[in-house]
């Protein structure tokens, strides 16, 4: 599952930041904008995905989408950031029917904070645009 989350991931740095994003399994300890959205399998599983930005990498979205000129505040971040979770694993959804994996259901992105990333999962790997990073990790429910 975790493998059409990285491809949905990538498609959108590419198509969207117009960079190519460099993957490793280093976890920092800087802050970062930290979403979640729980997804249901058609075999009946259930997994929490992590999205996590640190706030340069959501600054760039934000002006990507919205096309502001000055910062953002926190809580446009934090809507850019559930936005972004939205659509990288709809995008990962699509990519899974595609190649009849086991398909999903999704459910509303959250945010949980803006701090370290210090949850449990069981699969995780980092993207990074240059010193921007973003967090893709899932965690099984069941």
């Amino acid at each position: 599952m975790l493998k059409t989350i990285i491809q949905a991931s990538q498609k959108f740095c590419t198509h969207q930041m117009r960079e190519e994003p460099l993957f490793h399994d280093n976890l920092s300890k800087e802050k970062v904008l930290i979403t979640y959205i729980d997804i249901d399998t058609h075999d009946k599983q259930k997994h929490r995905v992590y999205i996590a930005t640190c706030s340069k990498f959501m600054q760039k979205i934000s002006k990507i989408f919205l096309e502001e000129e000055e910062e953002s505040d926190v809580e446009t971040l934090i809507d850019m950031a559930l936005e972004t979770t939205n659509l990288i694993v709809g995008s990962a959804k699509v990519i899974a029917e595609q190649e009849n994996h086991n398909s999903y259901t999704i459910n509303t992105p959250h945010f949980k904070k803006y701090d370290i990333f210090d949850f449990e999962y069981d699969e995780l790997k980092l993207l990074s645009i240059g010193k921007d990073t973003l967090i893709l990790a899932i965690k099984e429910l069941n």
